[in-house]
């Protein structure tokens, strides 16, 4: 039930974000949800990888590479869906710290509601 509710919240915000910013557009709510499955399948397979390949220049940003990672990983869900757009890497990186910070708030919620998990 929390995977469906974080599914579910995680496109609201995915719609939260095309809202606040202009950069990224969704056409749908079903493309928003087929948005949030494929960026939390990136970053669950593919952000390891690039975190682990990426250390040293995490390690002398002191960490900031981690937003380009995160940019990228949205900018490729972005290309891979036609509902989905991004205008450029900038626009990526400002829609995933938005993204990011909507997310912070929803795990925060679901942590919450279901205390068990």
């Amino acid at each position: 039930m929390k995977l469906l509710a974080k599914w579910l919240l995680s496109a609201a915000a995915l719609l939260a974000v095309a809202y606040l910013y202009s950069g990224v557009q969704i056409q749908s709510y079903s493309s928003a949800l087929i948005a949030a499955l494929v960026i939390g399948l990136l970053n669950s397979v593919l952000r390891p990888i690039l975190v682990i390949l990426t250390l040293p220049v995490t390690v002398v940003t002191l960490g900031l590479f981690l937003f380009v990672i995160n940019a990228l990983m949205f900018w490729a869900a972005a290309s891979l869906l036609a509902g989905f757009n991004v205008s450029g890497f900038a626009a990526a990186l400002i829609g995933s710290l938005i993204y990011s910070v909507l997310a912070i708030v929803i795990d925060s919620a679901l942590q919450r509601l279901f205390p068990n998990n």
